[in-house]
């Protein structure tokens, strides 16, 4: 796999991806050392790079179970909580509040201590609440633990295009493929063994939920060397970079030329206001209404099954094999989109097989529940394809993480009423019917959205045009 990621063409995404001149970031792949340079200095680099693959891939895996552990337990959390419909909806609309309010802090966390360590710090976040939630008494402490988890959550998902970005600028699609796809991993797994494991385990919802702490402890270890990422960027940035004939940019400062190339990429970076862009609106809204589908589903479908008559058990393994359908396909449709100059055929292909997805539940829910929870999964596709496009509807690394702040955030506060009015939706109209025509209207602006989205231009073009 990553042999095939080395040899990816960037043709259609090279003019979108070129770094910023004025970048004080040193890439993660260096280029052979030059004549003379001695190995060593090259090997560090080479590890750094394998520790933040481990890292990436530990990161994504641990960015939904929170979530999704938590949808194959909610009944026994309601009633162990004593939770009504109408706050167990509020409880699924938490994860969108959360990475509302929480991811758009995460571009200026980042300038401050750096990607990886706001990254690190996220997966610390997300194990301390994750292992206390199911402890603290009553649903107030549950949903504060659980706003815990999702604020390191919320960091990990507005960086990781970011990450992306300024180590990979040449393989956008490729790494996030592998990003969504081990996200779409730890989502599916999580939502496969958590009743089965929570039975192995003595019964307890508590214990079948804080397991999943251990996941997380162990995504801190690969960013811990990643922490001073931040300061030995500063200091690549305060020495003046050599070039192959021994001289620096100091050399054409004396002309002014090195000076005036800065301030003008500092004033073009600066210049760039991400809401006067078309593009950069359509993407937020694709990305809110995309959530507001993954939440719903995540934390309702095995409610919709189960009332249909399936086992809790069945109901867990039916959303394990809604998320399982991201595993390949967040690593196929990333690359496919990055080749494309326009991805609205793909948004179109994810909103039909979730409106069928839709209208079967509507009209079969046991009947075809393994049909139905393929095709949603297929549709749930839409989230690796916003990131990628976040990718590429940006040009520098600066532009990357604007946008993505932007989209998330502004995606996500969208996203918060969907899944709250499903809830009292269900509860006050007694069954399924109503929420799942909701659910199956929203996905038709949806596509409109993301086939703006997905035209062929920057928001740096846009927003200081």
């Amino acid at each position: 796999m990553m042999d095939g990621m080395a040899s990816e063409q960037t043709r259609t995404t090279m003019p979108r991806t070129t770094p910023d001149p004025t970048a004080t970031t040193t890439p993660s792949l260096p280029p052979a050392p030059a004549e003379g340079e001695p190995p060593s200095r090259v090997a560090p680099r080479a590890w750094t790079t394998r520790l933040l693959l481990v890292g990436i891939v530990l990161a994504a895996l641990n960015l939904r179970p929170a979530i999704t552990s938590l949808g194959a337990l909610l009944e026994e959390v309601r009633d162990g909580l004593g939770m009504s419909g109408s706050v167990a909806g509020l409880l699924t609309s938490v994860p969108p509040l959360c990475f509302a309010a929480f991811g758009v802090m995460a571009p200026r966390l980042a300038r401050r201590f750096g990607p990886g360590a706001v990254v690190c710090a996220g997966m610390a976040a997300i194990a301390t609440g994750l292992l206390v939630r199911p402890y603290l008494a009553g649903a107030a402490g549950f949903l504060a633990a659980t706003a815990l988890a999702l604020m390191g959550i919320a960091v990990s998902n507005v960086l990781m295009p970011v990450i992306v970005k300024r180590h990979f600028p040449d393989r956008v699609g490729s790494m996030t493929g592998l990003y969504s796809m081990a996200l779409a991993l730890g989502t599916s797994a999580a939502a496969a063994v958590t009743v089965p494991m929570t039975e192995a385990l003595g019964g307890s919802w508590r214990t079948g939920l804080a397991v999943w702490a251990a996941l997380a402890a162990a995504a801190v270890l690969p960013w811990l060397p990643l922490v001073r990422e931040r300061r030995t960027e500063a200091g690549d940035a305060a020495t003046p970079a050599k070039r192959s004939d021994g001289t620096t940019a100091a050399a054409d400062a004396r002309h002014g030329h090195a000076h005036t190339h800065a301030r003008e990429g500092r004033s073009s970076s600066a210049a760039l206001r991400i809401t006067r862009s078309r593009t950069a609106w359509a993407l937020a809204v694709f990305f809110g209404l995309q959530a507001t589908a993954a939440y719903i589903t995540m934390g309702w479908m095995p409610q919709i099954f189960r009332d249909a008559g399936v086992s809790a058990s069945t109901a867990g393994v039916l959303l394990a094999v809604t998320m399982a359908m991201g595993v390949p396909l967040a690593f196929v449709i990333p690359r496919v989109a990055a080749r494309l100059p326009h991805q609205g055929p793909i948004v179109v292909a994810l909103g039909a097989c979730g409106l069928v997805g839709y209208a079967g539940l509507y009209l079969a829910p046991a009947a075809g529940a393994w049909v139905w929870a393929v095709l949603l999964g297929i549709a749930n596709c839409a989230f690796p394809l916003a990131l990628t496009m976040v990718g590429m509807r940006a040009r520098t690394g600066a532009g990357v993480a604007q946008l993505s702040a932007f989209a998330q955030s502004t995606g996500y506060l969208i996203s918060i009423p969907g899944p709250l009015l499903v809830g009292v939706l269900y509860q006050h109209s007694g069954g399924w019917h109503l929420p799942l025509v909701l659910m199956a209207a929203l996905m038709i602006p949806q596509t409109v959205v993301g086939v703006l989205a997905g035209r062929d231009r920057t928001v740096e073009d846009e927003a200081t045009r």
